[in-house]
């Protein structure tokens, strides 16, 4: 009999060993405080804004209107990147953006599928890489336009950025 309890104790004890982990992680988050409700932050891969922190889970909403729950035992234990925390931030931009923005801004235009709300198509430069100027494109669509919208624009983007002479690295 105290064979059985013994391995049913630790059974329950490996079962709720994840759980303890992100408990003590959600203590640690509260109590130390790296970031906020509000705050837009970048762990575990996945970015966005801080919705709620719970006592195991931390709440992020992200650009694209998903909610994404990461556990607090990785967010205390591993590294948070906190956008929000200082009071300034340095921007970098390349010199032919304005026209890269112009082609895609003209391409988008041509697709009825692209929707105007939410919100209005969102171009910008998010990195100058070791060998390229990286430009995000983020636009709304009908959840089944979906797919059709993404690979379409790739591809007029593509062509058109070779009509017009704008060059892709490698």
């Amino acid at each position: 009999f105290a064979a059985l309890l013994a391995s049913a104790g630790v059974a329950v004890g490996m079962a709720l060993s994840g759980n303890l982990s992100n408990f003590a992680g959600g203590l640690i988050i509260l109590l130390f405080k790296p970031y906020k409700v509000g705050d837009y932050i970048e762990a575990q891969g996945v970015g966005g804004t801080v919705k709620e922190v719970q006592m195991f889970h931390t709440v992020l909403g992200t650009v694209d209107n998903k909610v994404i729950y990461i556990p607090n035992g990785s967010l205390s234990s591993g590294v948070v990147t906190n956008f929000s925390n200082q009071t300034t931030r340095r921007v970098e931009y390349g010199s032919d953006y304005e026209k890269v923005k112009q082609v895609i801004e003209s391409v988008l235009a041509k697709d009825s599928r692209i929707l105007s709300e939410p919100a209005a198509p969102f171009i910008a430069l998010t990195a100058l890489a070791d060998s390229s100027v990286n430009v995000v494109v983020r636009v709304w669509v009908n959840s089944s336009d979906y797919w059709g919208v993404y690979f379409d624009i790739n591809k007029n983007i593509y062509a058109t950025f070779n009509e017009v002479g704008i060059g892709f690295p490698f």
